[in-house]
């Protein structure tokens, strides 16, 4: 069974996920303050990657 991979791309979608401003969640792409990485121009995130992020700094 292949395992497949939610991509989020462009910071509009990524701030849209988490539930934040597009120049808040730039700011925090660009800190390295969020699991996304910068492919051909453009930011991209893994979906679940964003949200256990976003869980485990909750706890």
């Amino acid at each position: 069974m292949e395992a497949t991979i939610d991509l989020v791309w462009e910071v509009a979608e990524i701030a849209k996920l988490i539930g934040r401003t597009p120049r808040q969640t730039f700011h925090m792409l660009k800190t390295g303050q969020l699991p996304a990485k910068k492919v051909g121009g453009r930011w991209v995130a893994e979906r679940g990657k964003l949200l256990r992020f976003f869980l485990e700094t909750a706890a």
